[in-house]
């Protein structure tokens, strides 16, 4: 099994004593995970978008919700997917991807949920998956041309 491509970062101007770790960790520390089923049923009533290679489902937060500068997301993949292995597989690509493609173009007060496709999210080149989150993005937030 091949590794995800990883994302290049100058790590020159992050400060000494950085490392890859510190970076992830910064990219990481705009996105925090929904863990409750109340989070997804209300993400599941809201905006959707399919794509090829993922279905985001995304809701603005009500301001007496969780804090309001936070961009929530979920990640879901039905036994569709196929075995844990390959469910597995598929959430850490979602979750690589929302790292990478969330934190520039997601909105702070927004949850988002990325459902794995059967025969997609596991098959499809990482950049290829990238490219349908950002454009899921967009549609959502109508920024589409």
């Amino acid at each position: 099994m091949s590794r995800l491509p990883r994302r290049d970062h100058d790590l020159s101007s992050a400060g000494p004593g950085s490392g890859p770790g510190q970076v992830r960790a910064k990219m990481t520390a705009c996105l925090t995970t929904l863990t409750k089923r109340a989070d997804f049923l209300r993400a599941a009533r809201a905006k959707r978008q399919a794509t090829k290679g993922l279905i985001l489902q995304a809701r603005k937060r009500a301001p007496d919700e969780a804090s309001p500068d936070l961009i929530r997301v979920g990640y879901t993949c039905s036994k569709k997917v196929g075995n844990a292995v390959k469910r597995n597989r598929a959430k850490r690509r979602l979750r690589a991807i929302a790292r990478e493609v969330i934190c520039d173009k997601g909105q702070k007060g927004w949850d988002y949920v990325l459902i794995g496709r059967a025969d997609a999210t596991v098959d499809r080149p990482y950049i290829d998956l990238v490219g349908d989150l950002t454009y899921a993005l967009k549609v959502i937030h109508g920024k589409r041309k």
